[in-house]
């Protein structure tokens, strides 16, 4: 059986498979920065009410499964994982 979310008034399973890859696919997903990023993205997450499913970050690449709501769209919620998290690795990391 499905696992539908619910709202007041309505049901639903919005469910997306999201890859990104850093600029050239570079190889800068490694060490304290692979563990801030991971950080970042369950926070950003948390705090639009979305749900990992299954997530992996490779050394060139981030896999996310993801349940999320209808009230966000797809487009805004990646602009809200790759921006925030973006701005915040390229401040307290300067190598990148």
């Amino acid at each position: 059986m499905r696992s539908y979310r619910k709202n007041s008034h309505s049901q639903y399973d919005l469910k997306v498979h999201l890859i990104w890859i850093p600029k050239y696919r570079k190889r800068i997903l490694i060490g304290k920065v692979s563990e801030r990023t991971r950080d970042l993205l369950r926070q950003i997450c948390m705090e639009h009410e979305v749900h990992i499913i299954s997530g992996k970050i490779s050394c060139d690449h981030v896999h996310m499964f993801i349940s999320y709501k209808p009230q966000i769209s797809l487009s805004k919620l990646v602009q809200y994982l790759k921006g925030i998290s973006s701005r915040i690795l390229l401040q307290e990391f300067t190598h990148l």
